[in-house]
């Protein structure tokens, strides 16, 4: 009985009683055909006889939303005992497939290939290998149990590589081998939370040498260059690790690993696990200084969320298993928070140097004004409706509003950061909060939950501010103005001028768009196509709309420098005539607008004190001896 307890567990589903065998899932992954896209899988899945429904992995922790990439399963075979099994879809959930085990099978193996796509869009859903590199996302390629939490089913997972490729994981390694790696037994939670970047130019840095709690940056990329990064920047990462581990107090990881992706041909973003994160940017996103510049604030916002999001997570986010819908409400705390910190994290680091962190500020806070969209729809409704918003259009999203609980977010906690240092004289901050809400005791990985009160109670410990109300003003009202509280307590102020900022620079450079949301209110991709419009700036009041051409300025050939011109001469009274294409039809606009060019920086208030230099004073390093 003692055996047979250990090694079974009889389940209820559906109103059928059936016993599972509690054994480990074999799973094993061969990589060596990712060059065409596609990986192939066989599961090992004890079993008893009986009907059994196994389920593919739909929602997805830190995609926010049911983004498991169902449709690109292919070849899904069910055998027992070398016996073909019949199975079929749920009619109504999708995601599930039920099956008859045979009498006497004790176990089911099933066969599927992962058809991975070669577009850029869709976070682990998009293009997630090249020739060169692949991010294996074990959710992609497996089916689980009906009926048992995902922390109750054991995987014992094995990954065949394509021929001289390595790999790096979080997962710990049973037996690695030149060819395939062997990992332990883990829950279906771990491996999920796991992923494996693998390449055939691949390296490992130790951030943390001699440490306990090693931290490592794995790099895989589409060329031997693209992965040697400078010593400076090698220690900029080692003091990101240190910053972190002082503003928070303790880890709850064994050990932690960047794994960051370089290439063109991948999505590109950045997603969190508990003792790792998956980050893809551009192959030569370490050798650029444009693309750096863009890509330096990554690392630092996945760490955090080792803190926030994976250890400390809102409860409405602690599901089961991954068939249950989320509630994302709290996203302005868990992506909000994570955006405030992993900037400080980055001024902090040395990652961003100060007048590139001024820079972000003052286009988060800017970009947040062209948001029309926010006199109708609350920032907390941008939370609740991620699922919805993460797969929105990016026409109109000034006034539909999008994912803005990460920039509008990270506003609100700076303007509770600069609020504790206020009420304590600069005695306490918002690094108190983290290191009493995230910190101590630290250990291995495990989750604990928190609702909207438990943060406003920490708050409340730091400084005694009705933490509830400031709360509910930012969020949960219609906000016409953008919440520039913080900016203006800490001495500065948001204002434009024609002097272009960098990191616009950079993002039009890498990106090939004009951006002129805060001048006649447009964005546009490089061929002069309306990517989208600021209600009720010039553009838009002139008649002008997402999917538009310009295709010439004042009767002579659209250019990006040549538009520019047009906008600088109408500060002296010039006109702004557009001849644009739309449907092939072509039609001519005069905009009304005599405001020259506008961008965005952060000023300055010398009535002030200068709080931002404060919160992002580096607390393990001086900047005048950078080497250490």
């Amino acid at each position: 009985m003692l055996l047979k307890s250990l090694l079974f567990a009889t389940l209820i589903v559906g109103g059928f009683a059936f016993a599972l065998a509690a054994a480990p899932v074999a799973l094993e992954v061969d990589a060596r055909e990712i060059s065409r896209r596609i990986l192939h899988s066989r599961l090992v899945i004890p079993v008893f006889a009986g009907p059994l429904t196994l389920l593919y992995p739909k929602w997805i922790p830190g995609e926010h939303g049911p983004t498991g990439p169902i449709t690109d399963l292919a070849g899904l075979e069910f055998t027992a005992g070398s016996r073909p099994v019949m199975w079929r879809r749920d009619p109504l959930e999708m995601y599930s497939f039920h099956v008859e085990v045979p009498a006497g099978a004790t176990s089911l193996e099933v066969r599927l290939d992962y058809l991975a796509p070669g577009t850029s869009g869709g976070f682990t859903a998009g293009a997630m290998a090249s020739q060169r590199l692949a991010v294996l996302s074990w959710n992609h390629v497996l089916l689980y149990p009906q009926g048992q939490a995902s922390d109750q089913v054991t995987f014992e997972a094995k990954l065949t590589l394509p021929p001289g490729w390595r790999s790096g994981t979080a997962l710990p390694v049973a037996r690695g081998g030149s060819s395939t790696v062997e990992f332990q037994p883990v829950s279906l939670t771990t491996l999920v939370d796991s992923p494996v970047l693998m390449g055939m130019h691949y390296r490992e840095i130790d951030l943390t040498p001699g440490s306990s709690v090693p931290h490592r940056l794995h790099l895989a990329a589409d060329s031997a260059e693209a992965i040697a990064l400078t010593p400076e920047l090698e220690r900029a990462h080692a003091r990101l690790v240190a910053e972190a581990q002082v503003l928070f107090g303790a880890g709850h990881y064994r050990a932690y690993h960047f794994l960051v992706a370089l290439s063109d041909h991948v999505a590109h973003f950045g997603l969190e696990h508990h003792e790792s994160s998956d980050n893809r940017s551009w192959e030569r996103a370490f050798l650029d200084d444009d693309r750096r510049k863009l890509m330096s604030g990554l690392l630092p916002h996945e760490l955090v969320h080792s803190w926030n999001g994976k250890y400390r997570r809102p409860a409405d986010l602690l599901n089961p298993d991954f068939s249950q819908p989320m509630r994302t409400e709290l996203l302005w705390i868990y992506e909000g928070l994570t955006t405030y910190l992993g900037d400080v994290l980055a001024a902090r680091s040395g990652l961003h140097d100060d007048q590139e962190a001024l820079e972000n500020l003052a286009l988060d806070a800017a970009g947040l004004e062209s948001r029309a969209g926010r006199a109708w729809r609350p920032l907390a409704d941008t939370a609740v409706a991620a699922q919805l918003l993460f797969r929105a259009r990016g026409d109109w999203a000034n006034w539909r509003r999008g994912a803005d609980f990460y920039n509008e977010g990270a506003l609100i906690w700076l303007e509770a950061d600069v609020r504790i240092r206020q009420a304590t004289g600069g005695v306490r901050s918002l690094d108190d909060f983290c290191r009493s809400f995230f910190g101590p005791p630290g250990g291995p990985p495990r989750v604990v939950p928190y609702a909207l009160e438990d943060v406003v109670a920490a708050l409340e410990e730091v400084a005694a501010l009705d933490w509830r109300a400031f709360f509910d003003e930012r969020i949960y009202a219609t906000a016409p103005r953008v919440p520039l509280g913080g900016i203006e307590a800490a001495g500065f102020k948001l204002v434009y001028d024609e002097a272009l900022p960098g990191l616009v620079k950079a993002t039009e450079e890498v990106r090939k768009i004009t951006d002129l949301r805060h001048s006649i209110g447009v964005t546009l991709d490089e061929e002069g196509r309306i990517q989208d419009v600021v209600p009720g700036l010039a553009a838009a009041s002139a008649g002008l709309g997402p999917g538009m051409q310009i295709v010439a300025v004042n009767e002579r050939k659209w250019t990006r420098k040549l538009l520019r011109e047009a906008i600088r001469a109408s500060a002296a009274g010039a006109p702004l005539e557009l001849i644009v294409e739309s449907a092939e039809r072509y039609r001519t606009y005069l905009l009304d607008y005599r405001g020259g060019e506008r961008y965005p920086r952060l000023e300055r208030d010398g009535s002030r004190p200068d709080l931002l230099s404060a919160i992002w004073r580096p607390l393990t390093w001086t900047r005048e001896d950078p080497a250490r």
